[in-house]
């Protein structure tokens, strides 16, 4: 195992990536890293011309956005988890009482999220080569806004007479804002996984900061709004402004010099970098045969893909799994045990803040942790191994104060403090064990095939999701 030393935003390392058999590491090289992120071979690196640079970080950050967009969905609806319980509950501001709609939604939204979501990459992994990552990018945030923006309508809309079709309409937007929701991350670390390592960490970053984000803004809402329809109305509101600003950013994405570089295929680089020498035009055709890119219409052969990501690709399955079945179906239903006292922190503020603001800023943390540190490797043993550990944090939840309990009454960790520790664990693992196997993926597989390797991964990663969102659901009937 090695640590990879990886620059931060602004920082160019005069390295060039090199793959072994048991991590990725750099060796010295006169080339920076942003001349090319992935393996190849050193006489075909040697005729692209050096890439522009990222002037201002601005893709950098852009993917930043992307990254907080692309979550935004499932980080919004989970969050806003007192204004569910009153809406599925006829009651008032001051009594949003939980009924078993209530008790359970948690588990029917990450049910819902997640399983079509599956469906929904395996698509997108069939028209990677047949429609434009734009189009689907854009169509993608397209749906995501409109179904916002309905969900946006429904928080003034009185559901009173029709609780159980306001439910199945809520599952319904969900279903159809995730399926988007995965559609757009698949296709943008697809797009990244072209790029040097730092964006897909800013892709990843900006995944765990939209969690971050969504907490906080759930947290000031509360705190300001005179109801909780006010609270909801301007915490949905605030989406359907982000989702506007990640449209708008996307599409200046291409004009950047630094992304038009990297987005060329590589027979375009080399047209681009200027004629060629007789002697190296066999060089050049035999990057144009390799590039995919040009290879408009075909499906990406998949063998070589699951034979290369394989560990890699189990690693972030079942870190996800693990997660999904943790938070937020049973961390968020951890009550305090003070709950009696009737104080804003614990009846109003407990959850959002130990729950889902802690949380997210600890996977948050986990993620940036990999900017610098990239312990295990792509090929190391220990990284599953350190992965399955985590089926450990699942009797740590299950005996803190959960409620209501049913069948299993024990609660072992008694103290308002257990939860919050348990839960800043959980957030940092899942950010740095599912962050590394997701940025290792693109990057161990040839070049022409990094777009689509980025798709299986995010393949993975949902489909750990939608696995883990059906055990939570029986987990959660279990206790």
């Amino acid at each position: 195992m090695e640590v990879v030393a990886v620059s931060s935003p602004g920082e160019s390392q005069s390295q060039e990536e090199m793959e072994t058999p048991d991590s990725l590491h750099r060796a010295p090289s006169s080339q920076t890293e942003e001349e090319e992120p992935l393996i190849f071979q050193t006489l075909v690196k040697s005729r692209f011309r050096q890439a522009p640079p990222d002037r201002f970080n601005a893709v950098y950050m852009i993917f930043f956005f992307l990254g907080i967009g692309s979550l935004l969905p499932w980080n919004f609806f989970c969050t806003a988890k007192q204004y569910w319980l009153y809406k599925l509950s006829n009651g008032t501001d001051r009594s949003p009482q939980q009924n078993d709609l209530g008790n359970y939604f948690e588990s029917y939204l990450s049910l819902a999220s997640t399983v079509p979501s599956v469906l929904c990459l395996v698509v997108n992994y069939l028209l990677v080569n047949k429609i434009s990552a734009k189009v689907r990018v854009l169509s993608s945030l397209s749906v995501m806004l409109i179904i916002f923006c309905a969900t946006t309508i429904l928080v003034k809309v009185d559901t009173a007479s029709w609780t159980y079709g306001f439910f199945g309409l809520t599952m319904v937007c969900v279903v159809i804002v995730s399926g988007a929701s995965n559609m757009l991350l698949g296709s943008v670390f697809g797009e990244v996984g072209r790029f040097p390592m730092r964006n897909s960490q800013a892709l990843i970053s900006g995944q765990a900061m939209g969690g971050t984000f969504s907490a906080v803004a759930s947290v000031v809402d509360l705190a300001t709004a005179c109801s909780i329809s006010d609270s909801a109305l301007a915490y949905f509101l605030t989406a359907d402004i982000f989702l506007v600003v990640c449209v708008v950013l996307y599409l200046i994405l291409p004009s950047i010099p630094y992304s038009s570089y990297y987005l060329k295929s590589m027979s375009e680089r080399i047209q681009y970098s200027g004629s060629l020498n007789n002697d190296t035009g066999s060089v050049n055709g035999s990057v144009e045969n390799a590039s995919l890119s040009s290879n408009t219409g075909t499906i990406p052969p998949l063998k070589p893909i699951l034979s290369k990501t394989k560990w890699v690709g189990f690693s972030v399955f079942y870190t996800f799994f693990i997660s999904i079945v943790i938070f937020p179906s049973i961390s968020s239903s951890i009550k305090s045990v003070s709950k009696d006292t009737a104080s804003d922190w614990t009846s109003k503020y407990f959850v959002p803040l130990s729950c889902f603001l802690l949380y997210n800023f600890a996977d948050w943390t986990g993620r940036q942790i990999t900017v610098w540190i990239q312990i295990p490797g792509p090929r190391s043993k220990a990284l599953p191994v350190l992965v399955l550990l985590r089926t450990l944090f699942l009797p740590l939840f299950i005996f803190c104060n959960y409620q209501p309990r049913e069948h299993l009454r024990i609660v072992v960790f008694n103290q308002d403090f257990y939860p919050a520790i348990f839960t800043s664990a959980l957030g940092l693992t899942n950010g740095y064990l599912g962050t590394l196997p997701m940025i290792y993926g693109p990057k161990i597989v040839p070049k022409e095939l990094s777009e689509p390797a980025g798709v299986v991964m995010s393949f993975y990663l949902t489909l750990g999701l939608a696995v883990g969102s059906a055990a939570s659901v029986l987990l959660v009937h279990l206790i």
